[in-house]
């Protein structure tokens, strides 16, 4: 079985909407809408799972109703912190995923998430274990000395960016929770899946990053993804007309 588990349990301050960036809604339609529907056409997710912020259930109900979201099949409440609400998510599905079956995690308010970038990190996942959805990076970069100056140059050549989804065998991510949690280990890591795996000495593997960008953060983002829609419906009327 391959499950999607997205990761709605966020509050994104930086937005400025008073509300989780994964609600507002953008050309009246929920960012976690948008988000969700990708993967219900996929061909390859199974089931979808759905870790939320606890205030925000009943909302996140809601949507999955009214968008048709049939392949949900769990909503898990959201932790305090994305480790947390990763934990949470993980280990809720560990009475119904076998160590083979394969989890697909993903930002709630990653929207623009490609079909093509789905698919080749499960394809990456079952080759290696997990396929991180990945991309080289274009700025010039340093390492920061303070926040406001740095002396040293780091060659981007050598850098990877990780972008959205992260695909992992259950067995294996599960076990890695189970292990962080009784050992401390998670409160003291960098908050992501990513750096786990780093700490206990797996290799990451990458896979496809197509999409136009990773996740909503700033209010910019949200401008940024309405414009993306009215592009994606211009060139769809244009198709349509000849």
């Amino acid at each position: 079985m391959i499950v999607a588990m997205v990761l709605a349990g966020g509050t994104g301050n930086r937005v400025g909407a008073g509300m989780p960036k994964q609600f507002i809604k953008v050309l009246g339609k929920p960012v976690l809408a948008y988000t969700l529907e990708e993967f219900q056409k996929n061909e390859n997710i199974d089931a979808i799972e759905l870790v939320c912020h606890a205030e925000w259930i009943d909302e996140a109900k809601s949507i999955i109703e009214q968008y048709g979201i049939t392949k949900a099949k769990w909503i898990c409440r959201g932790g305090d912190t994305y480790q947390g609400s990763t934990a949470n998510g993980v280990l809720n599905l560990k009475d119904v995923l076998a160590d083979d079956d394969i989890l697909v995690s993903a930002f709630g308010a990653a929207p623009m998430v490609a079909q093509e970038d789905i698919d080749d990190s499960i394809r990456v996942c079952k080759l290696h274990g997990n396929g991180i959805s990945s991309t080289d990076i274009d700025l010039c970069t340093c390492e920061k000395a303070d926040e406001e100056s740095s002396t040293v140059s780091v060659v981007r050549e050598t850098l990877k960016g990780f972008a959205n989804p992260w695909t992992f065998r259950y067995g294996e991510l599960r076990d890695a929770y189970e292990h962080a949690i009784a050992t401390g280990m998670l409160d003291e890591l960098e908050p992501h899946t990513t750096s786990l795996y780093f700490a206990l000495g797996k290799r990451i593997w990458f896979s496809k990053f197509t999409s136009p960008q990773v996740k909503i953060t700033r209010k910019s983002d949200i401008d940024f993804f309405e414009g993306w829609l009215l592009l994606q419906e211009r060139r769809k009327n244009q198709a349509s007309e000849g």
